[in-house]
């Protein structure tokens, strides 16, 4: 079994409780998924006679109860690549579907979204780092308990650092207001080269409570 765990990261799959099986997770960005796609993935879980579906918190589709010979293959019959991603790197994005369709968001959601993915998905960081992106404060993607969130407003984006919702939860500072899309994406890569380059092994908001909210925000902004 330990040969099997070994091979889990490049295989985008995870052990599961009877040490046996495994769950693997499309990668579908923001949870925006259209019918064939849904049908494709409900066909492979069928071929692979897979215990069940789970739609998660996070807008995956988690197939459970894949045998370890058959990961390949189920692979291979999806066409997608891996979205359950893990261990100490930037995982895929979260966010609600903002102003395209919701009518208390006041920014769109998606473009940066999938802009965000784009850029950062699966960095390397000292420890796991989540996003999030709300198009209103209602922040339904819930941007407060991520190491990065946004949240829109009338006059761009507001930036949280340091949240997270695991063992020792911590709500987010606020460190930047009404930032254009540009200076969000500028500020995000500001903020996971010096966490990389100064952190080794604890989350975002760790850190930050380590130096210090106003020092970090110095070194950042």
């Amino acid at each position: 079994m330990s040969k099997n765990k070994s091979n889990m990261p490049e295989k985008g799959a995870a052990v599961q409780k009877d040490l046996e099986t495994y769950a693997v997770n499309p990668y579908i960005p923001g949870g925006l998924v259209d019918p064939d796609t849904l049908r494709k993935i409900a066909d492979v879980a069928e071929k692979y006679d897979a215990k069940f579906l789970k739609l998660s918190s996070e807008h995956r589709i988690t197939i459970f109860g894949i045998p370890f010979e058959d990961i390949d293959n189920i692979w291979k019959d999806l066409g997608m690549g891996p979205g359950g991603l893990s261990g100490k790197i930037v995982r895929p994005v979260k966010f609600c579907i903002g102003s395209s369709s919701c009518k208390m968001a006041m920014q769109k959601t998606i473009d940066i979204g999938m802009e965000i993915d784009q850029q950062f998905k699966g960095t390397k960081t000292p420890d796991k780092m989540k996003i999030a992106v709300s198009g209103c404060k209602n922040s339904c993607a819930e941007p407060a308990v991520r190491d990065i969130g946004l949240i829109g407003t009338k006059n761009g984006w507001n930036v949280l650092v340091g949240g997270n919702a695991g063992i020792n939860p911590r709500l987010g500072d606020l460190i930047a207001e009404d930032l254009t899309e540009e200076e969000v994406l500028n500020l995000m890569a500001k903020i996971i080269t010096y966490y990389k380059d100064h952190e080794e092994n604890k989350r975002l908001g760790g850190f930050i409570d380590n130096m210090g909210l106003e020092e970090f925000k110095k070194e950042i902004l």
